[in-house]
């Protein structure tokens, strides 16, 4: 069965007694496979999956792509995420204490659900296991160095938060991505405004790249990232899918000033602040 077609399903990944386990969602109750149920609000969240591959598109949704001034796409260039990067739903977001710029990107993380090499757009959606809200943090501080990898903006731990959990039964081409910040909505986009859509971008990819169940692509996002502030609390809602709640906090900078320190440069403040 496509995972577009209904009816809903929702898995998430918990830890209980100190051992990861799979619950279904019932309201305000998470249900185990052994039948007892624990308080959604108590719930300790895992990542709902473990991938071996966090791919993300750089410009995705038309009206980024008009905030960065940039020319109309001919094709989808990529970039990857650490699996060190894998966060959770109420995991911390940490902004190292010698940076500034920490944006928020709201987006769609596309899960895998069976080996995928060489497969036609009209195929990915049996492909795939479902879809769940996704933060593709950045340190936009870092801006200056990697030329253009991401590697140190996007990279850094717990900069992917992914979850509550795994959703199908949807039809993710229907939807809308929005970003919270304390309860006030800063970015909204619906899946429509996508440029290359969901299934493009696994056939594109997988002409080359195997993708194994867990992997992620994390599928672009609307216009209107910004910075987060310490203690911020952000959310990211995929209409239908669910809420992805993380609270911002600040750690001590590196131990080691080596290599390449953030900057607050022009470029880094014009993605940044969006000041283009």
């Amino acid at each position: 069965m496509s995972v577009l077609d209904g009816p809903r399903e929702e898995w998430r990944r918990i830890l209980h007694e100190g051992t990861p386990k799979w619950v279904r969602s019932e309201g305000d109750r998470l249900v185990l496979g052994d039948g007892r149920e624990v308080g959604e609000a108590e719930a300790n969240y895992l990542p709902p999956c473990e991938p071996t591959k966090i791919i993300c598109i750089h410009l995705n949704y038309d009206s980024r792509r008009v905030e960065f001034k940039a020319p109309p796409l001919v094709n989808p260039t990529y970039f990857q995420k650490p699996t060190t990067a894998l966060n959770s739903h109420r995991g911390s977001v940490c902004r190292p204490a010698d940076c500034q710029y920490l944006n928020y990107e709201g987006e769609i993380a596309a899960i895998v659900g069976k080996p995928m090499r060489n497969v036609a757009r009209e195929d990915v959606w049996e492909c795939l296991a479902g879809f769940a809200p996704a933060n593709d943090v950045g340190a936009q501080d870092f801006r200056d160095t990697d030329a253009g990898s991401m590697l140190r903006v996007k990279g850094q731990d717990g900069f992917c938060p992914v979850g509550p959990g795994i959703v199908r039964g949807v039809d993710i081409r229907e939807q809308s991505v929005r970003t919270y910040i304390n309860g006030k909505v800063v970015q909204d986009g619906p899946v429509s405004d996508m440029t290359f859509p969901i299934d493009f971008l696994f056939a594109d990819l997988s002409r080359h790249i195997t993708f194994l169940p867990g992997d992620i692509v994390l599928t672009g996002t609307p216009a209107n990232s910004r910075p987060m502030t310490i203690g911020d609390v952000v959310e990211v809602e995929v209409t239908g899918v669910g809420r992805l709640s993380n609270t911002v906090v600040e750690i001590p900078a590196p131990a080691y000033a080596v290599g390449h320190q953030p900057t607050d440069s022009e470029a880094v403040r014009r993605v940044a602040l969006g000041q283009f």
